[in-house]
């Protein structure tokens, strides 16, 4: 798998292209139609269009986005204003039909990648390669094609390269250009972060390298673009989620450890953070209920997949030994069962028993003042749960609905007669919770609260009769009934 060819044929082929004027984005979600308004903001691009399947889970998209709506839920500030503005223009539309793809200069993937089998590192990649097909089935002479999705290092000069050379009869490097770059965003600011942040961008060659660079630096703003290969660019997008991922595994782990040793996990961040100066350097983030989403959930193993491929034989690593990004992924997914572990301590406090419980849960999107709610850690938790006979309630302001699972949007609804309460999620609703209120809900004489995100003063509801328990709060997880 090379990743330098002769460009002297790309080059020309793309001289007598000209400028990227029209562009296509498939994958219609918290990437693509971002990435898609933006583009067709931008006075260098005459037109741009968003592919989207026409099923039954996502189809009412195109009419929405058609319409100038956008279908994300949660607070997207930008978004709804730009996406009327490209389409009030003309220079945006929504289709299901890729036979368009035929017309176009450009064409960017950001298409989901999820995990068939983590323990065996199997990739799903069945969605991107569907998408990349329908690209390669209509590719013409000096085309971009750029994956934007998170992918196993590899798979840009692999699997992607080698399915767009087969659908097309045409050859990467010397007909077509070819690039991975990786998205940079997080919900609730993904206009920001697709003019603020720096864009990665690798091609197979230095042309498709530069051609790439043309389509993306006309939406930065503060942004610069990085060249590299794509390899790299690969590489390094897993390994940024997998770092933060990493950095919020210690942070877990930290406040399990003050959890059983009486103290505040949140004094002692504070007191780490407090040393400052020349040669020191730390990214503390904040320990909590879970790590849900797309990205940070299965980028480990991405990166994990990658050089057990591309570095077979060659990796100085010793053989059976754990690896460390494994083990922070490990940890962030416990955490559901930890917060259930506390449920759980805390019912028997109270002498209420398990089975035939009612729980509240508040939040089921894994981000705050969001509805993405993928891989959630809400769900293991309820699925815990429900398992032991507990009656679950959840309540999400933003979300509206979940295969199998009923979302209420009254927290009065859910709380009513609820023996604990679970936070969840961070949403800026669940950090004014009246104490009294909500134990008048209850009807109970001792409600159990169990803070995942460190919102509410733990001393406040513990005055008001609660049994309070907190991640990290070992300090207060003790404390005696009022």
């Amino acid at each position: 798998m090379r990743e330098v060819h002769s460009a002297m044929t790309l080059e020309t082929v793309i001289l007598k292209r000209g400028p990227i004027k029209k562009v296509g984005v498939i994958g219609m979600g918290y990437v693509g139609i971002p990435a898609a308004a933006l583009l067709a903001d931008s006075p260098a691009f005459e037109r741009v269009y968003g592919f989207q399947r026409d099923s039954l889970s996502s189809g009412y998209k195109i009419a929405m986005l058609n319409r100038g709506e956008s279908p994300l839920k949660g607070e997207e500030p930008g978004l709804g204003e730009l996406l009327k503005k490209v389409v009030a223009a003309g220079k945006f539309q929504c289709t299901s039909d890729f036979s368009k793809i035929s017309d176009l200069d450009a064409v960017t993937l950001s298409i989901q990648t999820p995990f068939l089998s983590k323990d065996d590192l199997l990739p799903d990649f069945s969605a991107l390669e569907e998408g990349i097909s329908h690209v390669g089935r209509h590719l013409q002479p000096g085309m971009l094609v750029v994956l934007e999705s998170t992918i196993t290092p590899g798979t840009t000069v692999g699997m992607a390269r080698e399915t767009l050379e087969r659908e097309s009869g045409l050859v990467a490097g010397e007909d077509f250009a070819l690039a991975h770059a990786p998205e940079r965003v997080m919900v609730g600011r993904l206009i920001r972060n697709i003019r603020e942040h720096d864009r990665c961008v690798g091609g197979i060659d230095e042309v498709s390298t530069k051609r790439a660079t043309e389509l993306y630096a006309p939406v930065l703003t503060t942004g610069k673009v990085i060249p590299m290969s794509a390899t790299a660019a690969e590489v390094t997008k897993t390994a940024e989620n997998t770092f933060r991922d990493l950095q919020i595994a210690a942070m877990n782990e930290l406040a399990l450890y003050c959890e059983a040793m009486g103290i505040n996990v949140y004094d002692v961040r504070t007191g780490i953070d407090s040393l400052k100066g020349e040669g020191i350097t730390r990214a503390l983030l904040w320990p909590g209920a879970g790590v849900g989403g797309h990205c940070l959930t299965k980028d480990t193993y991405h990166l994990e997949r990658g050089v057990q491929v591309l570095g077979k034989g060659i990796l100085d690593y010793p053989k059976n030994q754990p690896s460390l990004y494994v083990l922070a992924r490990r940890i962030n997914d416990f955490m559901p069962n930890h917060m259930f572990r506390l449920t759980v301590d805390a019912l028997k406090r109270a002498g209420i028993p398990l089975h035939g419980a009612k729980v509240a849960m508040l939040g089921w999107a894994f981000l705050s003042n969001s509805d993405d709610s993928r891989n959630t850690p809400s769900e293991p938790f309820r699925d815990a749960c429900i398992r032991e006979g507990v009656h679950v309630a959840v309540h999400d302001p933003y979300v509206a609905e979940y295969p199998g699972v009923t979302i209420v949007h009254s927290i009065e609804e859910a709380v009513k007669g609820a023996d604990a309460i679970i936070i969840f999620a961070g949403h800026q609703q669940y950090k004014s919770l009246d104490a009294p209120y909500l134990k008048n809900l209850s009807g109970k004489k001792h409600p159990v609260i169990i803070d995942g995100r460190n919102l509410i003063d733990a001393d406040v509801f513990i005055r008001c009769g609660y049994i309070y328990k907190g991640i990290g709060r070992g300090d207060k997880n003790s404390h005696p009934i009022r």
